[in-house]
């Protein structure tokens, strides 16, 4: 059965009913969870956070590994962060930040959306005449390839009034429907923001930001403890092959294929908390050299046994002899053969 949403067609089928009740069933039992595994969540956010903010930029076009992530955002120092990619970086994390901790303060509205994205943009240097502020040219969805080149994916809402009323509208239509699940609602503003496309730069990593915050502001609190940004970057070309599928049939198009597709990520992001929350059960029974051995290649994602036996004063035998039994429980993937053997966190 199709459904009248917005502008937007959807149908409402036993699949897609299926994925919502998955999805929530499992936001049911959070609390729960939630007070069980207390000192876990912490760990689990600091790497999602890592994890959100490094993917969420190199999917435009950053070239930051999560391990120069984290470096930069341990120390920031605003007066070194001089190339684009830090700034974008150090703007996404404090954006991110913000609706981490104050979520249920951040009304959807023009003004407030319009205030995530100056701060998003706050250090960008090249972007100061328009951040914070609707675009002021006509603009594009490009796809960046790894050779550099670009590829128009869609054109855009035209900047100007068009931008304007088309803004307006999706937000009312949010603040006034009732009716549809928040799930849905939560995807149906992501798509629409994203075809607007209301600045002139940025909206690509402020539209997974947005949907942070809509999945927040309707309880699914558990969404910050997982990376959605990651899932989207590892599934990038099935995204931007949705977008454009839905988007080419503009306006009033049927997105059901995009509501199925954000779905999918939210379930997969579930399954991976679901499984980092077991491995957490398996990290409590480690020894302490085990434990260390774990940290330290979360903190050096590609280090070598050599390495770790000499920053954490361990025998090289033992890390050798431990490296195996962490890789048969799940907790690290190992990398390469003899000399060039290198571990990760899974």
């Amino acid at each position: 059965m199709e459904n009248k949403v917005h502008t937007f067609t959807i149908k409402l089928d036993w699949e897609l009913l299926g994925l919502i009740s998955q999805i929530d069933r499992f936001d049911a039992n959070w609390t729960s969870i939630e007070k069980k595994e207390g000192q876990s969540l912490k760990q689990l956010k600091s790497v999602a956070t890592v994890r959100s903010v490094g993917a969420s930029t190199r999917i435009e076009g950053s070239k930051m590994s999560d391990a120069e992530v984290e470096v930069l955002l341990r120390d920031i120092d605003i007066t070194k962060i001089k190339d684009r990619d830090s700034q974008e970086v150090v703007g996404y994390f404090e954006t991110l930040d913000i609706i981490s901790e104050s979520f249920n303060d951040i009304d959807i509205t023009e003004n407030s959306i319009k205030n995530l994205h100056n701060i998003l943009m706050k250090y960008n240097i090249k972007d100061e005449w328009h951040k914070g502020e609707y675009k002021q040219h006509n603009n594009a969805v490009e796809a960046k390839h790894p050779d550099g080149t670009k590829q128009v994916i869609f054109q855009t809402t035209e900047a100007g009034f068009p931008t304007q009323n088309a803004m307006r509208a999706v937000i009312e239509w949010y603040n006034t429907d009732h009716e549809t699940h928040p799930l849905v609602k939560c995807a149906l503003f992501t798509y629409d923001f994203l075809s607007i496309h209301p600045f002139q730069d940025g909206n690509g990593r402020l539209s997974r930001l947005i949907s942070t915050l809509l999945l927040l502001k309707h309880g699914y609190k558990w969404v910050q403890y997982v990376s959605f940004e990651h899932e989207i970057e590892s599934r990038k070309t099935e995204y931007y092959r949705v977008l454009r599928n839905c988007q080419a049939l503009r306006p009033n198009e049927n997105i059901s294929d995009w509501v199925n597709f954000f779905f999918s990520v939210l379930l997969n992001i579930q399954k991976q908390l679901i499984q980092k929350l077991e491995l957490s059960g398996v990290e409590a029974q480690l020894s302490p050299r085990e434990k260390a051995i774990i940290t330290f290649i979360g903190n050096n994602a590609g280090c070598k046994s050599g390495q770790i036996a000499k920053k954490l004063g361990i025998p090289s035998p033992t890390v050798k002899r431990i490296l195996p039994n962490l890789i048969d429980k799940n907790l690290i993937n190992k990398h390469g053969t003899g000399p060039g053997t290198n571990y990760s966190i899974i």
